[in-house]
């Protein structure tokens, strides 16, 4: 399912004027307050009328201005993520849920984001992280054709965060909902997006998937904690004699530091562009721990480094490496090369795969 969107607005103070392509998956809207991040979403929610422009959804004309097409709200099935969560005050937990529920059953999303234990309570006595998750999880229960999420975890303690991040991952996979996510938080970005819409001062400066985007010489002024890498699924295996734990990944294996839990445990490897050295071939004298065969599958000069898409079996991983490293390699697409992955990665403890 494809978002075309195209709007022009006069705020007055400020000018939006973008286009952009959502092509499925989680596109990430990122750039500074004041951006225009939020006037986007809105527009493709209809809660804005754009002066100018055209909004399609997989084919599905929502907005034409020339046309005098406009597709109300509540005819768009959007489900939308406020920063605030804005729920029913006079409803329980359980009634919010339930507010324009569309014939799904709660359950899955009650266990999922752990609400069970707050479905009698109202919402004063919730804590700003337990209201966002019955915002979340009241819009996925509306049936929506695609989720518009605002800063929706920007309430949430790092704790609450971590352990919500993989639902959202999970509910993605298994709805195949496509989602416009606006996040400042540049491990968020990382860890959802598979598109990357970088805005400033209402015009799209860069877009495309997060890898290229990531690398674009503007986005160090616009976006300077924006996320170049990858996360990929590991299931934890033995620990070693030299204290690393050796972690099956669909690429290959990869021994890391740091307690990853018990054997059998589900984690994901939140691996930076900058973790990776590559080599056309490994010498013998190299003691590498971690070495995946890799095949270039993009490449994005940006300045001085180069930005490497690659392939490790199913999994896909991004590098970056200055340009007078990459020379000598002479790069190319399709070609085969080692990955030397340094044994200490990011790591985060999952209660089910990322991908059934």
């Amino acid at each position: 399912m494809t978002l075309s969107v195209r709007i022009a607005h006069d705020f007055g103070a400020a000018q939006l004027d973008l286009a952009f392509e959502a092509p499925g998956g989680v596109t990430a809207l990122y750039g500074p307050s004041g951006a225009g991040k939020t006037s986007v979403v809105n527009a493709v929610a209809g809660l804005l009328k754009p002066g100018n422009g055209r909004i399609v959804l997989d084919g599905e004309v929502l907005v034409d201005t020339q046309a005098r097409q406009f597709v109300p709200v509540r005819k768009r099935r959007m489900g939308y993520v406020f920063q605030d969560g804005r729920l029913f005050p006079h409803l329980t937990v359980a009634q919010n849920l339930a507010y324009g529920r569309s014939g799904a059953s709660p359950d899955r999303v009650v266990d999922l984001l752990d609400l069970g234990g707050l479905l009698t309570r109202y919402p004063a006595r919730l804590s700003g992280g337990e209201k966002q998750r019955v915002a979340i999880g009241r819009a996925l229960l509306s049936g929506p054709r695609m989720l518009l999420m605002d800063e929706p975890l920007a309430s949430l303690d790092p704790a609450r965060k971590a352990e919500i991040l993989p639902y959202l991952d999970r509910l993605v996979a298994e709805t195949k909902l496509p989602v416009i996510y606006v996040s400042h938080a540049a491990e968020e970005v990382l860890r959802l997006a598979t598109t990357l819409v970088l805005i400033e001062d209402g015009r799209v400066i860069e877009a495309g998937p997060v890898a290229e985007v990531a690398a674009h010489p503007a986005i160090a002024p616009v976006a300077p904690n924006a996320p170049v890498g990858t996360v990929i699924e590991g299931v934890v295996g033995a620990r070693q004699a030299d204290g690393l734990t050796e972690v099956a990944a669909a690429g290959g294996q990869l021994y890391l530091s740091g307690d990853l839990g018990a054997p059998g445990a589900r984690v994901a490897l939140h691996i930076g562009a900058e973790e990776i050295t590559l080599a056309a071939a490994l010498p013998a004298a190299v003691g590498a721990v971690n070495v995946l065969d890799v095949t270039v599958d993009a490449m994005r000069l940006s300045g001085q480094m180069v930005t490497l898409g690659l392939l490790a079996g199913p999994d896909r991983l991004t590098a970056r490496l200055p340009r007078r490293a990459a020379l000598p390699l002479e790069l190319r697409p399709g070609q085969a090369l080692k990955a030397i992955v340094r044994p200490v990665v990011q790591a985060q403890r999952l209660p089910y795969p990322l991908v059934e």
